[in-house]
């Protein structure tokens, strides 16, 4: 009965890769040689699978077994291309809807436990009282310690409209809280903030592309336009604009398509896709007149601004309708379909190119060709063809898009990433909050709580290897492996004690990037994710360039070779 049970699970994955490669065929024509091929492929592979699942010396799960071999098939392609299994549907739902079954929290691993980063505003947790910090003990009388993540969310999600119970452990409470949380269906919104800067001009972070993205700019741009309208200072409209696309990784790309329509003429191209065949192109444009046709116009990009995100950005840039700020973005110029295979699962595979209205690809890696390291190949600048945007400038082809006003990421301090990588500020305003559980909305961190705060470092005995030490060790290991004087070695000995007489006083060096880091944690838990992500922009550099770039009509029309009459 055994072998019969894994012979038929043979037969549906056999089934399963068929209807790949038959989708793979459909549609183009091929030759009799390439339809030989592909049988006698697909009967070799078969054969394989067979005799492995039903002979080998011990038992292979016969679906672990064939979606390894998709993805050792799938391996030999980009890392866009991807089989997703029933257990990977709700990261389909969250890329195409933006939706998903749960109770709206994140989690993390903090010291150990299974803890709550932030719960979303509106949703079951928040509206029955779970709060950031809390370390969540057992999911439906499961305990979870030990669990990986993934197992974790799988328990937390699922249908709307049933019940998922929790036992937490929080601060200040002697004994674990228990919880009865409704699953609903969790919208997560693309943009995360909008709110009004110094002299009229707006901003909005986009997070992602999901299906409602559109709707939610357009929402925003509203929402300014209006607070504006009923500001005191008397006046009617936005001066300018800044949407920020920094480590925002893309999604889909008609959503893409339709932000970029609030800023282009109606029938402006956007982006164009173009897959094997000459057929195959498709040609995006604006289809509606624009919500703010010449309203001047910031995105600000980082090297995480990705796929849609560069759609966006190279058709602004292109147009020369907006000034682009900050740093080169990721380089992904291809496109994904997601197609339903059956048994509920789905392929994600990349089936075209984009390019920007002025015609160039941004795609930085070259996946079908590998140099004889197999390392996947890039252009050299040197080698990347010109295109030009409206008003002339130059721009290149692959490697992303490089920002017209380059404003480089401000690098952490070695102490504030091992801080922020072990959790101190999250741990701190756990148990700060706990102790002031009162709202502040004009809350700061005064040099009294950043004392209160390195005295809690040390009690947790914090401690951390900066890059210098690092580096050191590794010189000093090469010296004793070439077995230098020991005079030597004890002269590093003193340079490592010198480094930690300079590393005890790197909290006094860097506390204003400590204290920005604390306060946005802590803000983070009375006003939210929005409380964290205004108090985040007063000290946020690409941001300031981008007010100044807007403030300064000279300087934007400059930029993007506009004539003054």
């Amino acid at each position: 009965m055994k072998k019969r049970f894994l012979l038929s699970k043979t037969t549906l994955w056999l089934t399963l890769i068929a209807g790949i490669l038959a989708g793979f065929t459909a549609g183009f024509e091929v030759t009799d040689n390439i339809y030989f091929k592909l049988n006698k492929s697909i009967d070799i592979f078969g054969r394989v699978y067979k005799e492995i699942v039903a002979n080998y010396v011990d038992e292979v799960d016969p679906e672990k077994f064939m979606h390894a071999g998709i993805d050792g098939m799938l391996g030999m392609l980009d890392p866009y291309t991807v089989f997703m299994d029933q257990n990977e549907n709700d990261e389909i739902d969250l890329i195409t809807s933006g939706q998903y079954g749960g109770v709206g929290i994140s989690i993390g691993m903090r010291d150990g436990f299974v803890t709550v980063i932030s719960p979303m505003e509106g949703y079951s947790a928040q509206k029955q009282g779970v709060r950031a910090g809390d370390r969540i003990i057992e999911i439906d009388s499961v305990k979870v310690t030990g669990m990986d993540l993934d197992s974790i969310r799988a328990m937390v999600r699922g249908t709307p409209g049933t019940e998922v119970k929790m036992k937490i452990q929080r601060d200040g409470e002697a004994r674990p809280l228990d919880f009865v949380l409704m699953r609903e269906e969790i919208q997560v919104n693309d943009v995360s903030y909008t709110g009004l800067l110094h002299d009229d001009i707006g901003y909005i972070r986009l997070d992602r592309f999901s299906r409602n993205a559109g709707d939610e700019v357009r929402r925003a741009i509203a929402d300014l336009r209006a607070k504006i309208k009923n500001d005191s200072t008397g006046g009617t409209e936005l001066r300018g604009l800044i949407l920020d696309l920094r480590n925002n990784p893309g999604g889909l790309l008609e959503s893409a398509v339709d932000i970029v329509s609030n800023f282009l003429p109606k029938g402006s191209t956007v982006v164009t896709t173009r897959g094997r065949k000459g057929e195959d192109e498709h040609v995006y444009t604006v289809t509606d007149d624009p919500a703010l046709p010449d309203i001047p116009l910031v995105i600000v990009v980082n090297r995480n601004s990705a796929s849609a995100s560069e759609i966006v950005t190279g058709a602004i840039q292109d147009y020369d309708r907006g000034v682009i700020v900050g740093t080169r973005t990721f380089g992904k110029g291809l496109v994904q379909t997601i197609t339903q295979l059956g048994y509920n699962t789905t392929l994600k595979i990349t089936t075209a190119r984009y390019y920007t209205p002025s015609g160039r690809c941004i795609q930085e890696i070259d996946y079908a060709h590998r140099n004889k390291d197999g390392i996947f190949l890039t252009t050299p600048d040197s080698l990347k063809h010109k295109f030009k945007t409206k008003h002339g400038r130059i721009v290149l082809e692959a490697g992303g898009i490089a920002p017209d006003t380059v404003v480089n990421d401000e690098e952490p301090s070695a102490l504030y990433k091992e801080l922020l990588r072990k959790a101190m500020f999250f741990e701190f305003a756990t148990t700060y909050v706990a102790k002031h559980p009162a709202d502040s909305t004009d809350f700061t961190v005064s040099d009294s709580l950043l004392s209160e705060f390195d005295h809690y470092l040390k009690k947790k005995k914090f401690d951390y290897k900066d890059d210098a030490e690092r580096k050191l060790g590794e010189v000093e290991d090469l010296l004793k492996k070439e077995k230098y004087s020991s005079r030597l070695l004890a002269d590093m000995d003193d340079i490592n004690r010198q480094i930690e007489t300079e590393k005890a006083d790197a909290f006094q060096r860097h506390k204003e990037e400590v204290r920005e880091g604390l306060e946005e944690e802590i803000i983070s838990r009375y006003q939210g994710e929005r409380g964290r992500i205004r108090a985040s922009l007063v000290q946020d550099e690409q941001v300031k360039v981008a007010e100044h770039v807007l403030e300064s009509k000279r300087l934007y029309s400059s930029t993007l070779k506009v004539v003054q009459p």
